[in-house]
C-alpha cells in the first residue's frame, strides 16, 4: 500500500525511507482534509505514532506551499512534552522526517546547559522542542521569541498537568500569538484538559484514535503471583525465561531501582538505571545503551513511562505492582509500539492478589495467568537455544579447516560437544529457586477450600488471643506474611485467651515453618511455634445448644418458681449459669459434665439473714454540741422546725 497524496512530498520521502507502508489511525486521521488549519483536541492511546501524526499535521503550517524552509530566525513551532526523554525523543523523530524540508531544531529540557540552549535559539530554529519549566525560563529571560510562532503542540498533556505544570502552560500559551494553530494529544481527555483546550483552542476539532476494547492487542499481559520474598528471584528467572533481546523493568521508588539493579548487575545481567535523581547526561547514555546493545535491561522508575521509545523492546516486567490502571497501561505502553508484539509481566506478591486484579479489570485487559518460571523450564531453554545456534549451521571456513581436523583427531566427537554444552552453560546466569506457586486459569479463580486439602496438617500456635484482641482479619494477613503461604493453605483457626491456634495444609507445613524460623512472626513480640495438635476441645455442642434426655416438661403455670436463693444456690453467688461459658474454652476447675460449676460453689452463710446497718457516730471534738445530737435512735424523723417571723430587711418610709 502507498502512503496518502495528502501528506507533503518530503515527509512522505522521509517516511517511505523509514519503512512505512500504511499509516496509524491516529496518523491517517490527523491529515484529513477537515482537519486542515484548525485546532485539534486529540486523544489516542500510547504507542500509536503520534509524534509522526503532529509532525505531519504542521507541516503545511510552517512550509505553505514550499517544499523546504527557505530562512531561519525566529521558531515558527513550539512542541511541550512533560519529561526531558520524551522532549529529545520528539526532536530526533521531527529530524528525520523533516531532514529533506532543511529544517533546524533545537531543545530547551531541564538539566542542559542553558547557555548553550541560548546560543542555538540565536542562531535561529524553526521547530523548539522543550519541557515548561525550562521554556518558560528562556521566554522570562529573552532568549525564546514567540512572535514568529505558528503552531503549539502540546504532547502527554495529560502527564503534565498531572505533574503540576499547568501554570507553566498557560504562561507559555499566554505568550504566543492568538492567530497560532494550537495542537493537544492526550490519552484521555479528563476534565482538566477539557477546560484547558476550552481556553486556549480556537473551535478545536475533536479527533479520537483510541478504542478501549482493543487497547493494546498487540501486547500479551501475564499475571505472575509470588511469595513477597521470592519477588526478585521472580524477575530473575522471568528475564532469564524470555531472554528479550530489550527489557524495560519498572520498580516504584529511586531506592527499589538501585536495589534491584544492583541484584542483577551481580547476577551477570548487562543493566543500566533511569530515574529522576540522575543528571541529564546519565539518563541520555542509559538510553543510548539501550539503543547501542550495550545493555539489554534498563530498571526505571515512572519517569520512563510515558514516550520512551526503544528499539526491539520485546518485554516489560512490572516489578512492583502499579498503584493504578494509568500508570500500568503506560509502563506497558512502552512495548507493542507501531505494530510490533510484546509481552507484559506483572509479578504481584501473592497477599496483593486482589489489588492486581482490581488494576487489571479496571484498566480493562485481558490477563492470563502465569507460574514463575522454574529452573528445568529455564534449562531447557538454554538447551533449545543451543540446538538451534546459527553458528552450527555455518560451513568450515578454509583457514579453519586444518584446526576442526586436529581436534578431531585429538578429541572424540562427543567429548568435543560436551566442551561446547559446558561452554555455553557457563557462560548463562543460573536460574534462581522459586516455591510452585498456585497457578489459576483466570484472575478470578479461587483455590477451593477442601477438607481433603488440610488432611495430614501441621499445627501451629501464636502467642497472641482473645485477651490481646486477637481475631481471624488481623491474624490471618501476619500469618500469610511470616510464613509466605496463601490464605487457602491456612485452615481453621482456634482463638484462645492466650494464644491461638492454626492449621496449615499439609504440603506447605515445612515450607512455613522454615519461613517463620527464618523471618519471625514479623511482630514485636509476637511468636509462632509448632504444636503436637489442635489441644482439648468439648465434645458435642455447648450445654445451651444441648437437648435434654428423656421426656421435655412442659411449661406449667401454676408451678411455684423456686426461691431466689434456690437460684444462687444452684448457679453460684454471681448469677451465672454454665450456658454464660459455652463459648469459652475448658479451663481448669470446670467439669462440663458436672451440673454445677466447681469454680462458684454456693457460699456456706447466703440464706443468713442480714443485721440491719447501723450509722456509727463520727466522733466529736470540742466544737460545741454536734448537729446530729438529740436524733431518734429508731430513725424517727426529727421534730419539723417552728418558723421563724418574717422580719424585713429595711423598714417602711414614712
Amino acid at each position: 500500500m502507498s502512503l496518502p497524496d495528502t501528506i507533503l512530498a518530503p515527509l512522505a520521502r522521509a517516511l517511505a525511507a523509514k519503512g512505512y507502508e500504511t499509516l496509524t489511525p491516529v496518523q491517517a486521521a490527523i491529515i484529513e482534509d477537515q482537519t486542515s488549519g484548525r485546532d485539534l483536541l486529540v486523544s489516542a492511546q500510547t504507542g500509536s505514532g503520534k509524534t509522526v501524526a503532529f509532525g505531519m499535521a504542521i507541516a503545511p503550517t510552517l512550509l505553505g506551499d514550499e517544499d523546504r524552509f527557505t530562512s531561519v530566525g525566529a521558531p515558527l513551532a513550539l512542541l511541550i512534552a512533560p519529561t526531558r526523554e520524551l522532549a529529545l525523543q520528539v526532536q530526533r523523530e521531527l529530524e528525520w522526517l523533516y531532514a529533506e524540508t532543511g529544517a533546524k531544531t533545537a531543545s530547551c529540557v531541564g538539566g542542559m546547559d542553558a547557555r548553550a540552549e541560548r546560543r542555538a535559539l540565536e542562531r535561529g530554529a524553526h521547530i523548539v522542542v522543550g519541557t515548561p519549566g525550562r521554556l518558560r525560563d528562556h521566554i522570562t529571560r529573552g532568549a525564546l521569541d514567540m512572535s514568529a510562532l505558528r503552531a503549539v503542540v502540546l504532547d502527554e498533556a495529560d502527564e503534565m498537568l498531572d505533574l503540576g505544570f499547568r501554570e507553566d502552560l498557560e504562561f507559555i500559551l499566554d505568550a504566543a500569538p492568538e492567530d497560532r494553530r494550537t495542537l493537544l494529544f492526550s490519552a484521555t481527555v479528563p476534565k482538566p484538559i477539557a477546560q484547558l483546550a476550552k481556553t486556549f483552542q480556537r473551535n478545536a476539532l475533536r479527533i479520537s484514535a483510541s478504542n478501549s476494547a482493543e487497547q493494546h492487542s498487540d501486547i500479551d499481559y501475564k499475571l505472575m503471583l509470588v511469595p513477597a520474598a521470592e519477588r526478585e528471584n521472580a524477575i530473575i528467572n522471568t528475564l532469564l525465561y524470555f531472554d528479550s533481546a530489550n527489557t524495560l523493568v519498572f520498580a516504584s521508588t529511586r531506592e527499589g531501582v538501585k536495589h534491584l539493579s544492583a541484584r542483577l548487575h551481580n547476577r551477570g545481567f548487562d543493566v543500566v538505571t533511569l530515574s529522576g535523581e540522575l543528571s541529564q547526561a546519565e539518563r541520555t547514555n542509559a538510553l543510548q545503551s539501550m539503543r547501542d546493545g550495550r545493555a539489554r535491561i534498563c530498571v526505571a522508575t515512572d519517569v520512563a513511562a510515558r514516550g520512551i521509545d526503544l528499539p526491539n523492546l520485546d518485554l516489560v516486567i512490572h516489578a512492583d505492582l502499579p498503584t493504578n490502571p494509568d500508570t500500568l497501561l503506560h509502563r506497558s505502553g512502552r512495548t507493542g509500539r507501531a505494530g510490533r508484539k510484546g509481552t507484559c509481566v506483572i509479578i504481584a506478591p501473592m497477599h496483593r492478589r486482589a489489588v492486581a486484579q482490581r488494576v487489571l479489570k479496571t484498566a480493562k485487559i485481558d490477563v492470563t495467568m502465569m507460574a514463575p518460571p522454574s529452573a528445568e523450564e529455564i534449562e531447557a531453554r538454554y538447551r533449545e537455544s543451543i540446538l538451534s545456534n546459527e553458528m552450527l549451521n555455518l560451513p568450515v571456513a578454509e583457514e579453519e579447516a586444518e584446526f576442526v581436523s586436529q581436534l578431531m583427531a585429538r578429541y572424540s566427537v562427543e567429548a568435543i560437544a560436551a566442551a561446547y554444552l559446558r561452554q555455553q552453560m557457563a557462560a548463562r546466569p543460573a536460574p534462581e529457586d522459586v516455591s510452585d506457586a498456585p497457578v489459576f486459569d483466570k484472575p478470578g479463580d479461587k483455590d477451593p477450600r477442601t477438607k481433603e486439602r488440610f488432611e495430614g496438617g501441621t499445627w501451629f500456635k501464636v502467642s497472641v488471643g482473645r485477651k490481646h484482641k486477637a481475631e481471624p482479619r488481623w491474624l490471618l494477613p501476619m500469618l500469610c506474611k511470616a510464613g509466605n503461604v496463601t490464605k487457602t493453605a491456612i485452615g481453621s483457626i482456634r482463638i484462645f485467651d492466650t494464644e491461638s491456634i492454626f492449621e496449615i495444609a499439609a504440603p506447605k507445613a515445612d515450607a512455613f515453618a522454615k519461613s517463620v524460623e527464618k523471618n519471625g512472626s514479623g511482630e514485636r513480640g509476637v511468636t509462632i511455634s509448632a504444636v503436637d495438635g489442635p489441644g482439648e476441645r468439648r465434645a458435642g455442642p455447648p450445654p445451651s445448644q444441648r437437648r435434654p434426655e428423656g421426656p421435655v416438661e412442659r411449661f406449667d403455670p401454676d408451678a411455684q418458681r423456686p426461691e431466689r436463693a434456690d437460684r444462687k444456690t444452684r448457679y453460684g453467688s454471681a448469677g451465672l449459669r454454665p450456658d454464660d461459658f459455652a463459648d469459652e474454652p475448658a479451663t481448669e476447675g470446670w467439669n462440663p459434665a458436672a451440673e454445677t460449676p466447681t469454680s462458684y460453689a454456693p457460699k456456706p452463710d447466703f440464706d443468713k439473714p442480714r443485721a440491719p446497718k447501723v450509722s456509727k457516730a463520727p466522733p466529736t471534738k470540742d466544737k460545741g454540741k454536734p448537729k446530729w445530737a438529740g436524733k431518734p435512735a429508731d430513725g424517727a424523723p426529727p421534730a419539723a422546725k417552728k418558723p421563724k417571723d418574717h422580719k424585713p430587711k429595711r423598714k417602711p418610709q414614712v
